[in-house]
């Protein structure tokens, strides 16, 4: 079968369709780039909103916990709604008790709002702490002063140690004839009474450290307020819907519930009263050490610088004596050696000299 050749195209029709199919490839290529622009700006849209999502969301929970914080009664009905759910999915969703709103206990709420004055007042709850450390020339009877003081002011002595050597020694040493070479004392002093305490110490000693620490603690100190006025809210809530149990699983749960609401109170309690000692009570840690003696100066005259020259020549001459006494038994040693050595050398050369005739 004969095939017939293909009719030759014009050079204007080859152009116009190689302009098309290049037209096609530079759309091809254009709805490409289109379409990766689009992801790459959904994916920065994702990012950008996880982002301000991260930003935003812890600061309006801090101002969110603040405010709830600041506001004692609202965070108490809140935990009472709180409790109220608890139980209910617990098997008190029949109780009517929840209508009756329950007070918090009175002496608590006293202490709150005393607290709460004090706070105000104060304007911000810091915790001081002071470090220092004398010399002083009785260690022993430095660290009584100190007691002694701190006791004046208010405060107590929270633990002392004396020392020498690095060994541990008894606080009666010095009552014994013992001298310490080194001692501490922590002292606890109301806080407007922690500057005029460190002042003080310049006439025990001679002070030559000294710092001071101050920690800003007041909003955990609100934030733990909040909580122990939630958790007694909640108690008071719970042992009202004991009271109201009507079955033996139900009593059981609520006591589960109340032992564990009791225990996180109690807690709360414990903390908010270290606190509040830490803020009331500032910490001065003193650090003592012996004051070494002082040397006067004893001028010599041509006397006595003779007599010094002299016996510095008589130590010279006896350092030189007793050098020599050292090396001579290694000087022996290495003259021998040193014969052998050489005794070995000239037999061999008469050797090679008799060969060699």
């Amino acid at each position: 079968m004969k095939t017939s050749a293909l009719p030759a195209l014009p050079a204007d029709r080859a152009d116009a369709i190689e302009t098309a199919v290049f037209a096609r490839i530079a759309d091809e290529r254009d709805r490409r780039r289109r379409r990766r622009r689009g992801v790459w700006t959904s994916v920065g849209a994702a990012a950008t909103v996880v982002v301000v999502a991260a930003i935003v969301g812890p600061a309006l929970g801090t101002s969110s916990g603040v405010s709830g914080s600041s506001t004692v009664a609202g965070a108490a009905d809140s935990a009472s709604e709180g409790a109220t759910t608890d139980q209910s999915a617990q098997g008190f969703a029949g109780s009517e008790a929840g209508s009756a709103p329950v007070a918090p206990d009175q002496s608590g709420a006293g202490a709150r709002s005393d607290a709460s004055s004090s706070t105000a007042a104060a304007g911000r709850e810091i915790v001081a702490t002071g470090s220092s450390t004398v010399a002083v020339d009785d260690i022993g009877d430095a660290v009584r002063v100190i007691g002694d003081a701190a006791t004046a002011a208010g405060g107590y002595v929270e633990s002392s140690q004396l020392g020498d050597g690095g060994v541990a020694m008894p606080l009666d040493a010095a009552t014994s004839g013992a001298t310490p070479s080194s001692g501490w004392i922590t002292v606890r002093v109301p806080a407007d009474a922690l500057a005029s305490a460190m002042d003080g110490l310049g006439a025990v000693g001679e002070v030559t450290a000294t710092s001071v620490t101050r920690s800003d603690v007041t909003d955990q100190a609100i934030d733990l307020r909040a909580r122990v006025a939630a958790g007694e809210a909640s108690v008071a809530r719970l042992t009202e819907l004991m009271a109201q149990a009507g079955s033996v699983s139900d009593l059981i749960a609520a006591e589960s519930a109340l032992a564990e609401r009791q225990a996180q109170l109690d807690s709360d309690r414990q903390i908010l009263q270290s606190l509040s000692s830490q803020v009331a009570m500032s910490t001065l840690t003193v650090q003592l050490t012996a004051r070494a003696a002082s040397v006067a100066a004893d001028p010599a005259g041509f006397g006595d610088g003779l007599a010094a020259g002299w016996n510095g020549l008589v130590a010279t001459l006896n350092g030189v004596v007793i050098g020599l006494g050292f090396l001579l038994p290694w000087i022996a040693v290495a003259g021998i050696v040193a014969a052998v050595v050489w005794g070995v050398r000239r037999f061999v050369r008469r050797r090679r000299a008799a060969r060699a005739d």
